[in-house]
Formats: C-alpha cells, sequence, structure tokens
C-alpha cells in the first residue's frame, strides 16, 4: 500500500514537471515577461533541489535498510554461535517455553 501511494505521488511529481517543462520552455512568454524568467529560473532551481532531496531520502533509506539486514545477519549468527555452545540450555528455554505456551493454550 505504501509503494503504491509512492508510486502515485511519483508519478503526479513528473506530470507536474513535465507541464512546468513544457509552459517554461515556450519562448514566447520568456521574452515578453521578465518576470517569467526569473519564475523559470526558481522553478527549475526549485525541481532540481527536489530531485537532489528525494535521492538523498532514497540513498538514506536504502543504507536504513543496508544496516537492519547486516545486524539481523549479525544476531543470527551470535544466535547460532550460542545454540551451538549452550545446546543443553537452549533446549531447556525451548522446552520451558513450550510448557508455558501449552498452559496457556490449555487454559481457554
Amino acid at each position: 500500500m505504501v509503494a503504491r501511494t509512492r508510486a502515485k505521488a511519483q508519478g503526479e511529481l513528473e506530470d507536474l514537471v513535465a507541464d512546468l517543462r513544457d509552459l517554461l520552455s515556450n519562448n514566447d512568454i520568456l521574452a515578453a515577461h521578465p518576470e517569467v524568467k526569473a519564475l523559470r529560473e526558481r522553478l527549475e532551481h526549485g525541481l532540481q533541489s527536489a530531485r537532489e532531496a528525494a535521492a538523498s531520502a532514497r540513498e538514506a533509506a536504502l543504507d536504513a535498510a543496508h544496516d537492519a539486514a547486516e545486524q539481523a545477519r549479525r544476531t543470527a549468527k551470535a544466535a547460532d554461535a550460542y545454540a551451538h555452545d549452550e545446546p543443553w540450555r537452549v533446549a531447556g528455554m525451548a522446552l520451558a517455553l513450550g510448557a508455558v505456551l501449552g498452559f496457556l493454550i490449555g487454559r481457554r
């Protein structure tokens, strides 16, 4: 759902950018009004800033996902090492957890 919303927003932004480029590429309007030329420059600067911010946010999200995946791998390796080093302790904890869950389910 989030990806669909993000894709829709990105599509709308791209449509807006295309419309603005079409409007501002009309040289007749630019030649007649110097204010429009200044507006065009501001809009192009704003669009460039928005693209850079989006690229930065995308890069930050990818970095965060990579960091989370790396942390998960380290945690899994640590759990695996602990299970190999202390198999009876792990078996005891699994037995205790199973007993508690069985007791709770049995009470219903």
